[in-house]
């Protein structure tokens, strides 16, 4: 009687000790911060939506995809519209402008560490993107891996670029069946160019030169857009008046050619 009792206070212990390891967990899990990824449109600060500017003034760090706030364009625009980012903690997010999987791949890692160390401290992170956070944002991969990771992320929309860039020009995107395609300019157009309705070409960067002479060869009507929003803007009207030395920002709207 005496061994099983014995057992039996071991065993009350034990579960003791599960308990209140278990609320040291939920306690650590509670006092775990999160992170936003914030899309701050595409260059007018007055784009910025009221939730985005909300969230900012709410965290604790701001993440910027760069080395210095000065030169982030994402920080410049959210600074626009929300003036006291200026008193933040600011975090400087490196992402090499490169398609070396293995480079990618050490910069998102790096990310991700630098991100979940802020959380661990139980801080809230607003983490700018350019545009729309859900369109080709570099914040896409860190978010997914962040996920896995156990940490609470979440993705806050922004105006996407090709649609600011649209009504600059006075465009519609897409009326009735018409068909919307977006294509990475970075990348070989010619077979995205022959699909029907409207083609928006992002990210043609160092490529602009390939993308106008496919543009030349569809005798597609295309307009372009440079710095929407911002200092510098510029509206191009045809293919052939495409710079081919145009800025990083350049965001290019092809249709369908008319028939005659």
């Amino acid at each position: 009687m005496a061994e099983i009792e014995g057992r039996l206070h071991v065993s009350r212990k034990d579960w003791k000790g599960c308990t209140e390891l278990k609320k040291q967990d939920i306690k650590e899990k509670n006092m775990q911060g999160m992170i936003y990824g914030i899309g701050v449109g595409p260059g007018d600060p007055e784009l910025m939506t009221l939730k985005a500017a909300r969230l900012l003034r709410e965290a604790d760090a701001i993440a910027i995809p760069g080395k210095e706030k000065e030169t982030c364009t994402a920080y410049q625009i959210a600074l626009g519209a929300v003036p006291e980012i200026e008193e933040k903690e600011i975090i400087p997010v490196v992402f090499p402008m490169t398609k070396d999987e293995a480079v990618l791949k050490e910069s998102h890692e790096a990310a991700v560490k630098s991100l979940a160390a802020l959380m661990d401290q139980g801080k809230t992170v607003a983490f700018l993107t350019l545009g729309d956070v859900t369109v080709y944002s570099t914040y896409g991969y860190v978010h997914k891996k962040l996920l896995a990771l156990g940490y609470e992320s979440v993705l806050i929309n922004g105006v996407p670029s090709f649609c600011a860039a649209a009504a600059k020009l006075g465009i519609s995107l897409g009326e009735k069946a018409e068909s919307i395609h977006i294509l990475p300019g970075s990348y070989p157009v010619k077979d995205g160019l022959k699909l029907s309705g409207t083609k928006i070409l992002m990210k043609s960067g160092k490529k602009i030169a390939d993308v106008k002479r496919e543009l030349l060869l569809t005798e597609c009507p295309a307009w372009m857009v440079e710095n929407c929003g911002m200092e510098g803007e510029r509206l191009i009207r045809s293919a052939a008046d495409i710079p081919e030395d145009a800025g990083y920002y350049s965001l290019i709207i092809a249709k369908d050619r008319e028939e005659q």
